[in-house]
């Protein structure tokens, strides 16, 4: 029989597909498709951040993150006569954008500070990594310094913990809720910016990336950072969908010049797009 709410629901959810660039599978071209022809397109997704990936005034990508792009696609054609053009496309949400990449075909790159994992490696490819990161335990810049974890339930009474929902961020709030605090008021935040709104607001406290902690301080946002809880443990990658066979190009790339992070283009770019002193924390 015939029906035709069903037929229009259908008709509906195909056209918000089609119309939703999200909801396409996102395609790059493989290194084995065409290895005869000598040229390829790439997709590269990012998620503004500033100083690693963002847009000028006219729409241009910028950062970090972009320039090292743009460097591999030049070394492809010098070293190795490939023709690369990279399509850029901005996503929004860093959930959406990890979900992209792990559901991606072929040659595709994703530029989000994703954080090297085990756990990640199940359903993401790595390139080496591009900085060691610092994740900084961070609070309205009018509380005391922490100096004793132990007394982490004490010391932000009144408050509550936040967290990037979905990163290790997150994780970390939730260890230090075992450890320390077990019944933690925990919440949930869907950007930086959302995390800085809430610390100055002294209503919250959580975990921030050295980078986004440092410019929030550049900006004269009151925060404070509490270096007993400082996260060394971390470092940043390049993510691509498992079947990106530009990976061993990738990896060979990051090993010139006794390895990116050594490499002088790269650390001149750093203190460039981040600026000297945040440079000078980052570097090895």
């Amino acid at each position: 029989m015939f029906r035709p709410q069903l037929s229009l629901l259908i008709w509906l959810c195909l056209m918000i597909t089609a119309s939703d660039p999200a909801a396409a599978l996102d395609r790059g071209d493989t290194r084995a498709a065409h290895r005869e022809s000598g040229s390829a397109r790439l997709q590269v997704l990012w998620v503004a951040s500033e100083g690693w990936a963002g847009s000028d005034a006219e729409g241009h990508p910028q950062g970090l993150a972009v320039e090292l792009m743009q460097r591999f696609a030049g070394w492809l054609e010098e070293a190795h006569g490939i023709s690369v053009s990279l399509d850029f496309v901005e996503e929004r949400s860093w959930r959406r954008f990890y979900g992209r990449i792990r559901e991606a075909e072929g040659g595709v790159f994703g530029l989000g500070n994703v954080t090297i994992t085990e756990t990640r490696r199940q359903e993401l490819a790595f390139s080496p990594p591009y900085v060691d990161n610092i994740a900084v335990l961070a609070s309205h810049a009018g509380l005391a310094q922490l100096q004793d974890p132990a007394d982490l339930a004490t010391h932000f009474e009144g408050r509550r913990a936040l967290g990037f929902a979905g990163t290790l961020h997150e994780s970390r709030l939730a260890a230090l809720a075992k450890a320390y605090w077990p019944d933690m008021p925990l919440d949930a935040a869907g950007s930086n910016d959302e995390i800085l709104a809430a610390l100055a607001a002294d209503t919250h406290f959580g975990y921030l990336d050295a980078y986004v902690f440092h410019r929030a301080q550049a900006r004269g946002l009151p925060v404070r950072r509490h270096s007993a809880l400082d996260a060394r443990d971390e470092q940043f990658g390049i993510i691509m969908p498992l079947d990106n066979d530009w990976q061993g190009l990738l990896a060979e790339f990051f090993a010139l010049d006794d390895g990116l992070m050594q490499a002088p283009w790269y650390r001149e770019a750093m203190a460039r797009h981040l600026g000297p002193e945040l440079a000078e924390l980052l570097l090895p």
